[in-house]
């Protein structure tokens, strides 16, 4: 499984791209405001550090207005992934970009019938929002079960990108099911190396160290 990072964040960024732990980049303009930076600058420093696809998002609702934005996204660099909403005027959109060339993220993906036409529309990544689906008491995971039978069951080349994910284990369950792609905070990608019994072996380790003096350096 892949792993995007969803942040804005460049030093985040930097640090998991160093240890190999980033796939590609994951934005949107709530993300960007938060650095108090120009949507197009932060995104193309992003593209220059990340070899992965670099989702951009557009922020016009109409189609016309959404492709316009979208090719001029697609400019900053070759690795950027336009973000369009899961909407009829994203799909056109969608349709449109990946005619040319350019790879599209549809987002804000909350059923499989949704995911369908995604594909069907040539969407490069098909971003279901687990999180958001457990806010409501639906279970998340489930439309990822889903989408991955789906695609598998047609063909479809489509790569589900599991989004909207709180916790290290929405992606160890990802990771079984068989998402393509989980894109996630810096924290949570961290929070995947902690485990208690690691940490109570560790402290016993160390104070068997500290009681036997021994030193390496």
């Amino acid at each position: 499984m892949k792993f995007f990072v969803d942040t804005a964040e460049i030093d985040a960024i930097k640090e998991l791209n160093d240890l190999g732990m980033v796939d590609g980049v994951t934005t949107n303009p709530s993300l960007i405001a938060k650095s108090g930076r120009d949507i197009l600058e932060v995104t193309k420093e992003i593209c220059d550090m990340v070899a992965g696809p670099v989702s951009a998002e557009v922020v016009a609702l109409d189609a016309e207005t959404m492709l316009a934005e979208g090719r001029k996204l697609a400019k900053i660099a070759d690795n950027i992934a336009v973000k369009v909403p899961l909407t009829w005027a994203g799909l056109q959109t969608c349709k449109a970009l990946s005619d040319e060339g350019t790879m599209v993220n549809v987002t804000l993906c909350f059923s499989a019938n949704q995911a369908l036409l995604a594909a069907k529309a040539g969407a490069t990544f098909i971003s279901p929002f687990i999180g958001r689906l457990d806010d409501i008491n639906t279970d998340g995971l489930e439309l990822i079960e889903d989408i991955r039978t789906i695609y598998d069951n047609y063909g479809f080349d489509t790569q589900i990108l599991a989004a909207s994910i709180r916790s290290a284990n929405h992606m160890s369950e990802c990771a079984k099911i068989g998402a393509d792609v989980a894109t996630a905070p810096p924290g949570v990608i961290k929070a995947m190396a902690n485990h208690v019994l690691t940490d109570k072996g560790l402290a016993g380790f160390m104070a068997d160290v500290e009681k036997a003096g021994i030193k390496i350096l």
